[in-house]
């Protein structure tokens, strides 16, 4: 049985983080658990080279595009060999042979009447390479807030709005398509919308794969079908797995099946998009400066303390939080105290009570049978990518063994003559080791590297990577076996010096990418997090009397689809229609939580389009230099319309 799973073809914009470690770990956990189920696995990830935000990177960093861009996927691909990654293929969109599967499937769509030639002009955000419907010059992008640019230009366009109604159908049929079933909901929401056509090339630019004269792919149409030019002349296609990140959903969602119909070629089964990892509750940013990376923490507390957290901490597919201090607490409290001290205790007192050797018993009726109900739960988790719930399976039947090993007391029964005591003795090594070797065999795709350690440690000769986990059960531990040589695996690490040197080694790989990229080295920031920015340039007393400042009161408020930051608010400030402003708050007020909020509004601007929504009006927010936004109010009752002097 082939399994066939991809990450994301990560953009070259920036060196690999632990956003981009993420998806890559929990694709290569997807992998050997798939393997230890039977099948025959290939693991694609790559890098996505294209497109206008690439080509002027590489102009500031003194680079040709071609150095560029080769400079950075080999950053990525150093990265994954040293974090133990098995992939089995490694696209780059520059590769020729993905530049002729982009032709192929071109013409394909083309030839089927999906594609056709037109002209565009309007506003193009080239940090997210994305065309922005209905925004005028200078609006903000609605995904990033950046300023967007006019372009003008013939484009070849896709039919996109040809397959609203097989789209639906496809998710109608195949509820599993799209995962987790918010992401499925998101999707389900924006093509019901309605869908427009795409454009799919561009002719002002240069740095990408040429179609026909002066066109060259749009980076979306291009990076996609990577999926497939990786594996292209095998029998991998389809993709029985995509995994991304939530941000990229639209894409993998929408577009790439409507491509692959377009081009009569069979869609990928299933689409998993995870969520964010947000550094102590805020989400990442190079703006922020509170971007972590992987390396550091590899060297400090080694990669498994790493794999270990984020599957354990995170629940996979919402967003979650790293912290220093969180990851040194999880790997002490559960890695070293947990795992490791079992192993340690099970093993020594085979050594020392029975000579190394695993006693000829069958181990305690109830403790094998909450391994049972801890194998079938634990298997179930990881084959529905529940990671944390199957380590937690995991976990609780640790703690019963670590509870029976104090109850038993083997130090106590090793000191008695009776038979009865030598024979409970060997039942409860036995017990313990054999909760050891299954625990081992159910971690293995998470924390591969130390699981192999203790399978060794245990005298097991076979291969732990080939084990058939549907065989997984109690009493498959060989009496009379000789255990290995025994050595500590998660040796307890001190919090502070440890969290200081991962600390300065960030600074030290941030500073390494920086020259890497040839981008500006940015000082360290000194100031504490609510220190005032410097006043703007003074304006005359008559410039602020024209901005009309009013007193509103949210009525509704609900999520735009397809934009993570954007809310539809309909306000009263004592009109007699509510107004209609569309605000980037929704990354910190749920809608429901603004509801009934008496606001601040700027009344008399020019009405603007953003996600399609005409809005009338902005709501006035306070912000941190890279901060979130706050919403200005009042302590004392206002009568919704007051102006504001």
């Amino acid at each position: 049985m082939k399994f066939y799973l991809t990450t994301p073809i990560y953009y070259v914009n920036a060196a690999p983080h632990i956003g981009h470690t993420y998806t890559t770990l929990a694709a290569d956990s997807i992998k050997r658990f798939k393997r230890m189920q039977g099948y025959k696995v290939s693991l694609t990830t790559g890098t996505d080279e294209h497109g206008q935000k690439v080509e002027r990177s590489a102009q500031a960093a003194g680079k040709t595009p071609e150095e560029f861009t080769t400079l950075v996927s080999n950053e990525f691909r150093t990265q994954w060999d040293t974090l133990g990654i098995r992939y089995d293929h490694f696209i780059r969109t520059t590769d020729p042979k993905h530049h002729e599967t982009v032709r192929w499937l071109f013409e394909r769509c083309k030839a089927n009447g999906y594609v056709y030639k037109g002209n565009y002009t309007g506003q193009y955000c080239v940090f997210d390479e994305l065309y922005v419907n209905d925004a005028k010059p200078g609006d903000p992008c609605p995904d990033c807030g950046r300023p967007t640019e006019t372009v003008t230009e013939e484009n070849y366009f896709f039919r996109l709005s040809a397959f609203t109604d097989r789209l639906l159908k496809h998710y109608e049929d195949n509820p599993d398509f799209i995962a987790p079933e918010s992401r499925r909901n998101e999707v389900l929401s924006f093509v019901r919308g309605g869908l427009q056509d795409l454009s799919i090339t561009r002719t002002t630019i240069k740095w990408g794969i040429p179609l026909e004269g002066p066109h060259v792919a749009y980076v979306w149409f291009d990076a996609l079908i990577s999926y497939i030019s990786a594996v292209k002349d095998t029998n991998l296609w389809p993709a029985d797995l995509h995994l991304i990140g939530k941000e990229i959903l639209r894409f993998h969602g929408v577009f790439w099946p409507a491509f692959l119909m377009a081009a009569d070629i069979p869609l990928p089964k299933r689409i998993f998009a995870h969520g964010w990892l947000l550094f102590e509750n805020d989400k990442m940013s190079k703006s922020r400066g509170n971007i972590v990376r992987a390396e550091p923490i590899r060297q400090v507390m080694g990669l498994e303390a790493l794999r270990y957290f984020l599957f354990r901490e995170v629940v996979f597919g919402q967003d979650g939080s790293f912290s220093f201090d969180a990851l040194v607490g999880r790997y002490n409290a559960e890695l070293a105290n947990g795992l490791g001290n079992l192993a340690s205790r099970t093993l020594t007192m085979i050594k020392q009570y029975r000579d190394g050797v695993i006693p000829d018993a069958s181990g305690t009726p109830e403790i094998a049978a909450s391994a049972r109900i801890a194998i079938d739960a634990a298997t179930r988790a990881f084959d529905a990518l529940e990671f944390s719930r199957g380590l937690e399976a995991v976990w609780v039947m640790l703690s019963s063994v670590d509870k029976f090993i104090v109850e038993q007391a083997p130090w106590k029964l090793f000191k008695s003559e009776d038979a009865a005591a030598r024979a409970q003795l060997d039942d409860a090594l036995y017990t313990s080791a054999e909760m050891l070797r299954i625990a081992v065999v159910l971690l293995h795709p998470v924390l591969p590297e130390s699981t192999a350690n203790i399978w060794a440690q245990l005298g097991m000769t076979s291969s732990l990577e080939n084990f058939e986990i549907a065989r997984l059960d109690w009493g498959q531990l060989p009496a009379g076996q000789k255990i290995g040589m025994i050595a500590p695996v998660f040796p307890r690490i001190e919090a502070k010096s440890a969290i200081d040197r991962m600390r300065a080694l960030e600074e030290e790989e941030t500073i390494r990418q920086a020259k890497l990229l040839g981008k500006p080295i940015e000082p360290k920031a000194a100031e504490p997090e609510g220190t005032m920015l410097p006043p703007s340039p003074k304006i005359d007393i008559d410039d602020f009397g024209k901005v009309d400042l009013r007193v509103g009161q949210v009525l509704s408020a609900e999520r735009v689809k397809g934009a993570d930051k954007l809310l539809h608010l309909k306000v009263d400030i004592g009109e007699p229609e509510p107004r209609t402003i569309v605000a980037g708050i929704a990354t910190v007020y749920d809608p429901e939580k603004v509801v009934g909020r008496k606001v601040v509004i700027v009344a008399n601007l020019h009405p603007r389009k953003l996600r399609g929504i005409e809005s009338n009006g902005m709501i006035v927010a306070a912000s941190l230099e890279g901060g979130k936004p706050i919403l200005a109010g009042f302590l004392e009752d206002v009568p919704v319309g007051a102006r504001l002097k």
